[in-house]
Order: C-alpha cells, then structure tokens, then sequence
C-alpha cells in the first residue's frame, strides 16, 4: 500500500491527514494555535508556531501509523491565503505574520487606487484591492515599520513558509500568489510594473511553481524529528480554497462549492482566464493547471457562529446549541442576522461594517437567535451565487462541504436559499484532501487530477429545494440585503467607540 500526507494549515489549527491509494483517509491529526490581536482590526500569528504545530502533528501522526515510513511517498500543502511573511537575508522571521482576516490597511488600499488605477489594476491581477490581501500589508510594513522591510530579502505565505522549513527551498505556487495582489493572473508572472508603480522590489518575490510540482524532499533534520523517511518527497500545493476545490472534485466547467469554514466561499470552476466580473469576485488561478475560479468570500461565515456559541453557550457543544432548528420556522420568527463581524468582502468590501440582529423581540429563544444566524451566513453567501448567476453561469448543482455540511437542516436551508440542489461527500475533509491528492498525482499514481478525484471523492447524500420555501426564503433575502445600506452609516460613526 502506499500512502500521501495532506497538511491543511488553516487559520486556528493545522490538520494533516494520512490518505492511501484507494483514496482512504488512514489516519488523521490536528494542533491548534492562537491569533495574536493587539489592536481591533488587528490578526497576527507567530509563524514559528506553524511550523511546531505541524512538526507535532506529523511526529503524532507517524507514531500512530503501524506501516513503514518509507511507504508514505509524498507531502503536500493547504494553507490560509495572502498572509504576509517577511524573511531575512539569513531566512530569519522578521515579525509575526500578519493575516488574511487583518483589515488595518484601508490606507494602503486607497493608495493603490491613487497610483495604479482601479481599471489597470483589475486587467492585472483580476481583483481588487483589498485589506486581506497581501500587498497592502506590504506597504503597510514599508509606511510603518520601514526598518523591517529595509531587511527583508524575500515575502512568503504561510504554508509557503512551512514548506520552506521542512525542505530548505523557497517558493510560492501560482493558486497563492494569485492571492496576493502581485500577481499578473492571467500571464502566471509576477507584475513588475505593478511592483515599480507600488514602490515594492520585485525581488522580494519569491519563484513560481505549479501546484503539484516536486520542490524537494524533507531534511534530514525534519525527518528525524518526525519520524519520517528522508525520501519523502514535497509538492508545492495550493491555497486552502483552491485545495478544498480539488478535494471536492470541481475541476471542470459548471462544478461549484460552498465551503464554511471560519470564513466562507462560494467558488466556481472557469476555464477562461478573461471572463470579466469587474471585480465583484475573487478571480484566481486554480491548483489544476491552465485553470481557474471565480470565489465571493464572506469573512465570518462559520466563525458567526461559533462566536454566538462562545458568547452565549460557551460550555456546550454545536450539537446542544442548534437542537431544535428544524422546528424554527423560516426566517426565525422574523428574526435576521448580518455576519459581518469582521466587516465584509462579497458584495462589499467593507472593513467598517458590523453585524446586527435585525427585529428581535422578547418571544425569541436562544434557538431562534442561531437558526438567524445560519440564515445570515447562508445568505451572505447567496449575494456570491447571485453575481454569478447574473454573469451568465448556470449554478444548479453545489458541493457543500465545511461545518455547514455537517447538519442536515442546514444544508436544507442552503438548497432553499440557493435554490440548487447540495450535495455532501462521504468522506469530507475538504483541503486537506485536495492537498493530499496534489500529492498523489505529483508522485505520479493518476495521470490528472480528475483521475484521482474519480477515486478520492464519493457522494453521499443530495438535498433538493423546496418550491415553497425558495419562494419564502427569496422574500427574506430581499430585507437581508437592505441591512447593509440601511445600518453602514450607523457603523461608521459607531468606528470611535470600539477598543
């Protein structure tokens, strides 16, 4: 039997997962590690932490496998996108990353309008600019701590960083740095007229690898601390969205995901590299070559509810917290909830906007407050389906796969909302799976990755829409979207008042 290791470094914890070539998951482990939030609005992690985590985690992971090292034959990677992490000349951690969920450079962002152009921009890199993204916290870095870029000889993202301490090579693949803002999307090449016009060297960017490319093999060093073999071979991977994509299987035309994790994505396969959504939608590079996806993100997708379960029933499990959801009727009792916690990206991209309970009177239970909650975060996620479909795509069929995928009532909310038939997996790990086949099909046991995905990934169960409650869901879909307009002004001027 021979065996791939999938690492999905994520926002919260690092997951690796050990998959043989049946596409079985063997073994599984996971280590969590804290965010670092000085400041509202702040997200920082120390990457030494990554790198700890994981090298538990496989140590862990080794012990626990009773067949021979030398049997697992490859490693890849899923990591969180556009983190920044700067190195030193001497491959020293300059400061702590900071992350995809940081929404201090509204500054630097307005910066790169004034000198790059919004239209030049989005002919560039096919998105906008964005807090998230990683070249705003570049020149956050250069405007703030200017003596900390003076040393830096290279940026990275943070499973690109990982990979470089278990292998000693440094790379970025294109499905990351297409998360950066950096990146010419439809050429696959850095910018260098982007960098000159920005004032970033270009030579802090670090080479280009495709996804499933071989960059090494593990050190000695790392094998002897985790018990892996030193013939085990590394491939470059992808970003967690695009990973969770392979593991779904959308890797053709018309194939569409819905991933809740902390944050959520809807994410659509494109062939084209110019289809033009005038940037109301992430437009990245995929992990399967020559291709693409289009993705609208909403920020606080499963953490709005996993922070309503830590402020209101931190002792209790998810289970506990939504029993009874099936029996709150649609729209909780004319109840809605906004999830926009952290701000928002699709459709607006606002670092300034807050959530809000909407209409909540003295005859609402707790349950009614979560079953809001669900429909929020299921209907930030429709305005993405809404801008495809507007676009042209035909969006009928979802995978569903994250937390949302795993309750029944709310994947039947999800049908409703969107008005297209869910399908769940059996086995649904998502990136990390997409990470491990990245491995099976760099060590060269498929010919593609459709291939491996006929084997890795198995349907489970299908959910249809109900004509009645579409119809209903659609009326409160229409309040939903008026909250933003009606409550942006109130949480600006509420901008003081938070600490």
């Amino acid at each position: 039997m021979k065996y791939v290791i999938g690492v999905d470094l994520g926002t919260s914890a690092v997951k690796v997962l050990l998959m043989n070539n049946k596409g079985e998951v063997c073994l599984e482990v996971s280590k969590s590690y804290p965010l670092i939030q000085e400041k509202s609005g702040y997200s920082e992690q120390d990457p030494t932490e990554w790198v700890g985590k994981t090298t538990e985690a496989l140590t862990e992971l080794v012990r626990q496998f009773d067949g021979d090292a030398e049997s697992i034959e490859g490693i890849s990677f899923s990591g969180q996108m556009h983190g920044l992490v700067l190195l030193d000349a001497e491959q020293n951690v300059l400061r702590n990353a900071i992350l995809w969920n940081d929404t201090r450079t509204t500054e630097q962002c307005e910066h790169i309008y004034d000198v790059v152009g919004e239209e030049r921009l989005l002919e560039i890199t096919k998105n906008p600019a964005l807090e998230g993204f990683t070249l705003p916290k570049l020149l956050w870095v250069k405007q703030y701590e200017p003596d900390v870029l003076a040393r830096a000889s290279v940026f990275m993202l943070p499973k690109d960083y990982l990979r470089f301490k278990m292998t000693g090579a440094i790379h970025m693949e294109y499905s990351d740095a297409a998360g950066t803002l950096m990146l010419n999307v439809e050429e696959k090449k850095w910018s260098e007229e982007l960098c000159e016009i920005v004032g970033i060297d270009s030579k802090l960017c670090p080479p280009l690898v495709g996804s499933h490319e071989f960059v090494g093999h593990i050190t000695v060093q790392f094998a002897d601390e985790t018990g892996l073999a030193p013939s085990t071979k590394v491939f470059a991977g992808g970003a967690d969205n695009a990973c969770g994509a392979i593991g779904s299987g959308i890797l053709s035309e018309g194939k569409t995901l819905c991933s809740i994790g902390t944050s959520g994505v809807v994410l659509s396969y494109e062939e084209r590299n110019n289809r033009d959504f005038q940037g109301k939608v992430h437009y990245f590079n995929h992990c399967e070559e020559h291709a693409f996806y289009t993705m609208g993100v909403t920020l606080a997708a499963g953490y709005s509810l996993s922070w309503f379960k830590d402020t209101f029933a931190k002792d209790e499990q998810f289970e506990t917290l939504l029993e009874g959801l099936d029996n709150v009727p649609i729209g909780a009792k004319g109840l809605l909830f906004t999830p926009y916690l952290v701000g928002e990206r699709t459709p607006h991209a606002d670092s300034m906007i807050r959530a809000s309970f909407i209409g909540m009177d003295a005859s609402h239970k707790r349950i009614d407050f979560a079953r809001a909650v669900i429909e929020g975060i299921t209907f930030s996620l429709h305005e993405s389906i809404e801008i495809f479909r507007e676009s042209g795509k035909t969006i009928d069929t979802i995978i569903s796969i994250g937390g949302g995928a795993k309750n029944n009532t709310w994947l039947q909310i999800q049908a409703d909302v969107f008005n297209a038939t869910i399908v769940k997996l059996s086995s649904e790990q998502g990136p990390a799976v997409g990470a491990a086949m990245l491995a099976a099909y760099g060590s060269g046991w498929y010919d593609s990755l459709q291939q491996c995905a006929d084997v890795f990934i198995q349907e489970e169960k299908t959910y249809t829409p109900i004509r009645e409650n579409v119809a209903r869901y659609n009326e409160l879909f229409q309040l939903y979207k008026d909250v933003y307009s009606q409550t942006k002004r109130l949480n600006e001027g509420l901008k003081s008042f938070r600490t």
